[in-house]
């Protein structure tokens, strides 16, 4: 697991606990705490609390080259240690981005005419294209919501899906594999043939209400409530979808159905409010800028999208919570 925090841990502990050969690299009190007394791993079902002692290092070098390595880092993270992931790689390592955002790897076995294309929002310089390679992407979306109460302390508080999928939408041996492996280990991870599409589904709704709340401080619930907030996260869902219908993807759902379902899920806040508001360093480039970028390589105007970027990113920076 390269990042056990959150989802890394929840997943490392799990597979684990399944019987799974697992190490971790971590960094500061919490890997201390890991390496002191273990990872917990706490749940919605009250009796699913444990323990594993597992490896746990800030130095990829000691581990050596891995069979799969999850990548459980935000996505600007994730860019910035791509090189120090190398020792971890061998010839036949698969590597599973557990990343929110629009992927790196996208365009990947895509095809004409944007095969090979490479988005800089996600992936300043080619950095994790050229350290990693996209040949070893086993692409993943990723559902389960977990937080670290305390060092050492994985919670997992919702979700349970963990969609799993080669770029070029081969059913690989590879991809059965690690879907099976987190599915025996409690996920729903279904092996998918068009991964691409279910990258949309979730970006479409994350593009619009991470920034957004960001803005405002709201819940879903309360975005969705809203009316004229409704109307902004409308017009950037609207602008995302053209983005994606530009890419072949066609969304299951309209509009109003999907910020329904986003409202649904109660008085919640977004990754990227509570990432503001405990001064961590925002993913909004992943979520929001890279939509715009593809925008302008598929010729579709993101105006809304860029508007919402622009206040959110000065958000971001004078509460020091642009990443370098």
């Amino acid at each position: 697991m390269f990042g056990a925090g959150a989802i890394g841990g929840l997943v490392g502990a799990r597979l684990a606990r399944n019987g799974v050969d697992v190490s971790l690299i971590a960094r500061g009190p919490h890997l201390a705490a890991m390496r002191e007394r273990g990872l917990r791993c706490s749940g919605i079902d009250p009796d699913d609390d444990f323990t594993v002692q597992l490896p746990a290092t800030d130095d990829p070098a000691e581990l050596g080259v891995q069979d799969v390595v999850v990548v459980g880092l935000k996505a600007h993270s994730a860019a910035e240690a791509a090189d120090t992931m190398t020792p971890l790689l061998g010839p036949d390592t698969a590597v599973v981005p557990a990343v929110n955002g629009f992927p790196w790897w996208y365009f990947h076995g895509f095809g004409d005419p944007y095969e090979g294309h490479q988005v800089h929002a996600v992936d300043p310089g080619g950095a994790q294209w050229k350290a990693i390679g996209p040949d070893r992407v086993v692409g993943c979306v990723v559902y389960p919501a977990a937080d670290l109460p305390a060092p050492g302390h994985v919670r997992h508080t919702e979700g349970s899906r963990m969609l799993v999928g080669e770029p070029d939408g081969a059913v690989s041996d590879r991809a059965r594999g690690i879907g099976r492996m987190l599915t025996e280990a409690g996920f729903r991870a279904p092996v998918r043939r068009n991964l691409r599409s279910d990258v949309w589904m979730k970006l479409w709704g994350n593009l619009a209400f991470n920034p957004v709340s960001a803005l405002t401080g709201g819940t879903l619930e309360e975005l969705a409530a809203d009316p004229a907030v409704r109307s902004v996260i409308r017009a950037m869902m609207q602008e995302g979808e053209q983005v994606a219908n530009a890419l072949g993807v066609k969304f299951p759902l309209d509009i109003e159905t999907r910020i329904d379902g986003a409202g649904a899920v109660g008085p919640h806040k977004s990754s990227t409010l509570q990432d503001l508001e405990q001064g961590r360093p925002l993913e909004i480039d992943a979520l929001t800028l890279a939509v715009s970028e593809v925008g302008k390589l598929v010729g579709v105007e993101t105006p809304t999208i860029d508007l919402v970027y622009a206040l959110v990113r000065q958000r971001a920076v004078t509460k020091g919570c642009m990443p370098a």
